[in-house]
């Protein structure tokens, strides 16, 4: 069995769409499947649209969060709830094709653990969009270890192995792009054009991506910490050679003025320099504050539909 994920935040206008094609799609390929919702704190009418088409249909799981925790927390439920030989996590706004599934099913049968979608074209994305997702990846793969295709969304088709394998990792900060590469299997890459939304707007804005960003970052790359000693050791080393020059000119020369422009400068520039580095350290401090205190990465509030969970109510479950 197949299993479709789909977390979803405000999205009543797409869901009607988004189950019509997957389900014309699975069922003309002849392949048994599910679909498994999230309610990520929707605060419009998703959630009734969800329990609805769950009710017109036994193959469709709904899990309604307590609150919204965020896409990749809600992405860890649909995994978590998952009952297929393999999963498909996807989009609802149908900007990733059902269509491919068959290929992805094919590639799989052919050996494949995980099977990823590559984007060759995005219509849809502005050029601010592509410009600072292209800048995103060069800089992700520059300073991790942990290396993600480009152009490669959370939509690929993931053996029941590497599902297991990621839902042994629990932590809070999650990046969820970084974690499927972190856990490797063999793979890989099909290309597909992205279309435009089918229907809503995007609720993944300027903010939460630039918040993402920094999660990757913190979460896979621990070289700007490393970087920062060398940083400092740097103009530490600047510095005091300066300072030797001052004392040699000072004493060969004679003393002079020093000049108040330079000096606003140097303390200006140094003290930015400081203050970049602390808000290095806290943002890693901050994640490591955050996992210190092992709260539940999402909270289920009811289960509706066939699932091997019947309920969320007990965090230990979601730990």
């Amino acid at each position: 069995m197949i299993s479709i994920l789909c977390p979803c935040y405000n999205e009543e206008e797409a869901l009607p769409s988004f189950r019509r094609e997957v389900t014309r799609v699975m069922e003309e390929a002849g392949e048994p499947f599910e679909i498994v919702f999230v309610n990520d704190g929707s605060d419009d009418g998703t959630l009734d649209i969800m329990r609805a088409l769950a009710q017109q249909d036994q193959r469709i799981v709904v899990v309604d969060l307590s609150r919204n925790f965020g896409k990749e927390a809600a992405l860890t439920a649909a995994l978590d709830h998952a009952r297929g030989d393999a999963v498909v996590p996807m989009d609802a706004d149908l900007q990733d094709p059902p269509a491919l599934i068959p290929e992805m099913i094919a590639r799989w049968r052919d050996g494949y653990d995980v099977v990823l979608a590559r984007r060759d074209d995005r219509p849809g994305d502005t050029y601010a969009k592509r410009s600072s997702a292209g800048l995103f990846y060069w800089l992700f793969n520059k300073f991790s270890q942990t290396k993600i295709p480009e152009n490669v969304g959370d939509f690929r088709l993931m053996d029941r192995r590497v599902v297991d394998a990621v839902g042994a990792l629990r932590e809070r900060n999650r990046f969820m792009r970084g974690i499927f590469a972190w856990a490797g299997f063999k793979a890989c890459a099909i290309s597909f054009e992205r279309e435009r939304r089918s229907a809503g707007e995007t609720k993944f804005n300027a903010s939460m991506m630039w918040r993402t960003a920094m999660d990757a970052m913190a979460s896979f790359c621990p070289r700007p910490l490393t970087m920062w000693l060398y940083i400092g050791a740097a103009v530490s080393l600047a510095s005091f050679g300066y300072g030797a020059y001052i004392v040699v000119r000072t004493l060969v020369l004679g003393r002079d003025v020093p000049g108040y422009a330079s000096l606003l400068c140097l303390v200006l520039f140094f003290g930015g320099l400081q203050t970049l580095g602390i808000g290095i350290l806290g943002e890693y401090l901050g994640r490591t504050y955050v996992e210190s205190k092992r709260r539940p990465i999402y909270l289920v509030r009811e289960v509706y539909g066939p699932s091997k969970k019947n309920s969320g109510t007990d965090a230990r479950n979601e730990i």
